[in-house]
């Protein structure tokens, strides 16, 4: 039986409608009225903390979270709490397990498989961290991955720093870790890249590493049209 995966192309979306929207995809997987699904976007500037978060990782106040515009939401992903903004990749795979490996660890590394490969295609030695989860350039966080998954549904994801502000992670401990530093495809590389060619980078190899034989752009089905302005077509 073919594999199929199908694919909501975004731009920027805020954190919340974006949230909204995966819980209206998982319910539709969870019935099995809708194929595996990949979402990729962006969101305005958002703090999230994960359900094993510490607040005292957000280290800045009301004043600055006011200044750069700045939205937090307590979240029910795993993890501590991570920076998502302008520039970023954000992937939410809501993927059913049952039919591909009910193992939540191979999932994870199977994650981070797709922004290795990412990485290499632009020249870049990336790797894993036995110690955390994510993509790492050398002892520099690329990704952050954090999910969630519900009768062997998949949500939430990861997110992958192309040209993001990395200033805005001044504002938090990113995933609780003091003393590993962030970085960017743009930082490592010294240019600025096209979000939509890292979306099909991250599509393909997406599709390869999860055995996926056939990806198709999604439509919005029943959802809330006026959430999803930003669709655009694969």
């Amino acid at each position: 039986m073919n594999r199929k995966l199908r694919y909501y192309n975004l731009e920027l979306l805020e954190y919340k409608k974006a949230w909204d929207l995966q819980y209206q995809i998982h319910s539709l997987r969870v019935n099995n009225q809708i194929e595996d699904t990949l979402i990729l976007l962006e969101h305005p500037n958002t703090y999230t903390l994960g359900k094993t978060a510490h607040i005292k990782n957000l280290i800045v106040d009301k004043e600055f979270l006011e200044k750069h515009s700045v939205s937090v939401f307590n979240i029910d992903r795993g993890g501590d709490i991570t920076y998502h903004g302008p520039g970023q990749l954000v992937g939410y795979p809501i993927i059913n397990l049952s039919e591909w490996y009910q193992d939540s660890h191979k999932y994870l590394r199977n994650l981070e498989e797709v922004l290795i490969k990412v990485c290499e295609e632009y020249g870049l030695k990336a790797k894993r961290n036995e110690k955390y989860t994510g993509v790492w350039i050398e002892d520099r966080k690329i990704a952050a991955i954090g999910i969630k998954i519900s009768r062997w549904i998949t949500m939430h994801g990861f997110a992958f720093n192309v040209n993001t502000d990395l200033n805005l992670f001044n504002g938090i401990i990113p995933c609780g870790i003091s003393d590993k530093a962030v970085t960017s495809l743009e930082k490592e590389l010294g240019r600025n890249f096209q979000i939509s060619e890292v979306k099909e980078k991250v599509i393909n190899h997406f599709k390869e590493v999860f055995d996926y034989d056939i990806i198709f752009s999604g439509e919005i089905l029943n959802l809330n049209q006026n959430h999803f302005e930003a669709m655009k077509g694969y």
